[in-house]
């Protein structure tokens, strides 16, 4: 796991909105913008949910405890 405990819950709440925005509830929009937002939108949930993120792996960052 390298995502922490604030992360997740912007990543949560973050992708929440993105899907409502997805699914027209938020704002009207484009096709474009409702696909960008709905991909974006699952991918920070299902981070967020996993607490793992394969672009902080790569970028070898982390936002979880420390491990001694």
């Amino acid at each position: 796991m390298n995502v922490g405990v604030i992360d997740r819950v912007v990543r949560v709440i973050l992708g929440l909105v993105l899907l409502a925005f997805a699914f027209g509830y938020v704002l009207p929009a484009g096709i474009v913008a409702h696909w960008i937002g709905g991909s974006v939108g699952v991918i920070a949930l299902m981070t967020g949910v996993v607490g793992n993120c394969p672009l902080y792996s790569l970028l070898g960052v982390s936002t979880g405890a420390v491990k001694i």
